[in-house]
């Protein structure tokens, strides 16, 4: 695989009625950004990076510390529960941002137009919501024919040409039916788990059949045991009522977030099935593939188990409470899972 990278996430605002929650709400500390994408590079071995996040300068700014320290970028705005319009809008001024960039870096910057667009764009299929969405689809699979995705896409990637020159992908998911026609990558986030494994590179043929490369532009693994079997994958097991409250002014401070019930810790299983997955990927063929995540700051790991909220979180790092710093770099506040070095491994090997 040319491509062997890893998420950073500089903060995604997931929008829905009456809420909107940042995975990073506070500001960023761009010198400890900088050390992070530095382990990236030198101990993870990754050549390749998606940055990803809801506020455009953000993304901006951790891009050309990426670029600096010779990372490839994969540029990816999200834009949750926006109209079809709202989205193009904000999908076109993102690629304007990251215009300059790919003209001073010329074929390390990839600008990613928006991703599982079914679920987190309302209006392309019925459904208020992603959770309403899903279940209008799985009652009826046929909704996914009716044409209004890829005339977004027909639609925007003129667009996005019109202001970017560098290669554009978008990040679907397995079951979205794209014409690729327009991109220069084909992108696709594939998660594997038990209702995936015995079919995960099956799954891949259609995108791998285009000719084009294919980029794995999103797959990861939860920390608690049996997440490779729950079927939670996707939402996890965070209490999201308890997440709300504790955002909420004055309440907030009295709510502390937990996860649904008690789970255990299991870093030995989040590392093998990133290491299976990675080597299954190598022997597929795909050109790429990028780790869901590096690092979950706010979901800190905790002794008492109801409150480790690390367990579901995919990140590579267990981030630390109460501002400790780990051992292994006493400068970061995190420590590496067992993942960390297992996807080392691997893109070392490469």
């Amino acid at each position: 695989m040319q491509h062997q990278g890893v998420h950073y996430d500089t903060g995604t605002v997931f929008r829905g009625p009456g809420y909107a929650i940042s995975t990073r709400p506070k500001a960023l500390d761009l010198s400890l950004v900088r050390r992070e994408l530095e382990i990236i590079r030198d101990d993870l071995h990754a050549n390749a990076v998606r940055i990803g996040g809801s506020a455009v300068g953000r993304i901006t700014a951790v891009a050309e510390i990426a670029l600096r320290l010779g990372l490839e970028v994969w540029f990816c705005p999200a834009f949750i529960e926006y109209s079809p319009e709202e989205t193009t809008s904000r999908l076109v001024a993102a690629a304007e941002a990251a215009a300059p960039l790919a003209a001073a870096h010329p074929g390390r910057v990839i600008f990613v137009a928006g991703g599982e667009l079914t679920l987190f764009t309302p209006g392309l299929v019925p459904g208020k919501s992603v959770t309403e969405r899903l279940q209008h689809l799985k009652g009826d699979w046929a909704l996914l024919g009716n044409g209004k995705l890829d005339a977004f896409l027909a639609a925007l990637v003129p667009r996005l040409r019109a202001v970017f020159e560098g290669p554009l992908t978008y990040g679907s998911l397995v079951f979205e039916p794209v014409d690729w026609g327009p991109f220069d990558y084909v992108g696709v986030d594939h998660y594997r788990e038990a209702r995936t494994k015995d079919r995960y590179i099956e799954m891949l043929e259609p995108f791998l059949s285009t000719g084009k490369p294919v980029i794995v532009t999103e797959f990861g693994m939860r920390t608690y045991g049996g997440a490779e079997s729950s079927g939670a994958l996707g939402f996890g097991v965070t209490d999201t009522t308890r997440l709300w409250l504790h955002t909420r002014p004055v309440i907030g401070r009295f709510i502390r977030t937990r996860l649904k019930g008690t789970f255990e810790r299991d870093e030995a299983m989040q590392a093998r099935e990133l290491a299976e997955t990675l080597d299954e990927l190598e022997r597929s063929g795909v050109a790429g593939a990028l780790v869901s995540t590096f690092v979950t700051p706010e979901a800190h790991t905790d002794d008492n188990p109801r409150y480790d909220l690390d367990m579901d979180s995919m990140s590579l790092v267990k981030s630390l409470p109460h501002g400790h710093h780990g051992t292994t770099y006493p400068d970061m506040p995190w420590e590496p899972k067992e993942a960390f070095a297992a996807v080392a491994r691997h893109f070392a090997a490469a």
